[in-house]
């Protein structure tokens, strides 16, 4: 079995063959698929495909960092509204982003911190986005670690200190379609890092691993990445699969 941690799958890019795209993830062994929340637009279609594949999917809640505009507080109160109301994997997508716009860097600051406590309110783990902003999400947390919060750096590209200082909180990292472009140096740190603290992901339709960078990623596409990991570990990719798949399942709720 693999798991694919991270992935976009109720975007309106899956309109057309959502149904055999799922198919193709079974083919190819990837049993569960992890439904990161953007923001309050993509509720409704993320929690319909939960209901159409209730064995393969499964939410989260929260507010993505680049979703973080004048209306923040609206979005941030549809988050715990909905935390109040069911059962979700995860709080997530949250974090930071500072590569596209810093208009909202203090609002994304404040979005992300009560993102956090509502993490360990709920007693859920949190996926964190970090993009030109790892150093930041990475001291936000540890100011607040308890001992309790858990979770997942998601779209890991940071430096082998920062990994360490990463496992050092608790946190696994996920690891994406970046590790397999020949222009990442992805390959020789996650050499480094012990198979315990990785999780697979994609982040479809974004991030496509090769050989099919440049199209649409979709989950099936996870076996890239574990092959990936596999060779520059010197493990075998069911070795991968299976240790990757049970750090995901001991993370999440769902």
């Amino acid at each position: 079995m693999m798991i694919d941690t991270h992935a976009h799958l109720y975007l309106d890019d899956f309109d057309s063959d959502r149904e055999s795209l799922m198919e193709r993830c079974l083919n190819k062994g990837v049993e569960r698929v992890y439904l990161p929340n953007i923001d309050s637009s993509t509720t409704d279609s993320m929690l319909k495909m939960e209901q159409v594949f209730p064995d393969h999917a499964f939410p989260m809640m929260g507010l993505h960092p680049c979703s973080v505009k004048e209306n923040v507080e609206h979005e941030l109160q549809e988050v715990k509204r909905w935390l109040d109301q069911r059962n979700f994997a995860a709080i997530g997508e949250t974090g930071l982003d500072f590569y596209w716009d810093i208009t909202f860097k203090e609002e994304q600051i404040e979005a992300f911190s009560r993102q956090i406590d509502w993490a360990m309110e709920y007693q859920l783990p949190i996926v964190i986005h970090a993009r030109n902003s790892i150093r930041e999400c990475i001291d936000l947390i540890g100011s607040k670690q308890n001992g309790t919060l858990k979770g997942i750096f998601h779209c890991f590209s940071g430096t082998l200190k920062q990994a360490d200082e990463i496992i050092k909180l608790g946190f696994l990292m996920g690891i994406g379609g970046l590790i397999t472009f020949k222009n990442s140096n992805l390959s020789q740190v996650v050499q480094k890092i012990g198979l315990k603290h990785l999780v697979l992901e994609t982040d479809s339709p974004y991030l496509t691993p090769s050989p099919h960078r440049g199209k649409r990623n979709e989950s099936s596409y996870i076996p890239y990445i574990a092959e990936k990991i596999a060779s520059v570990q010197g493990l075998t990719t069911k070795e991968v699969a299976n240790v990757t798949s049970k750090n995901a399942l001991s993370l999440y709720k769902l």
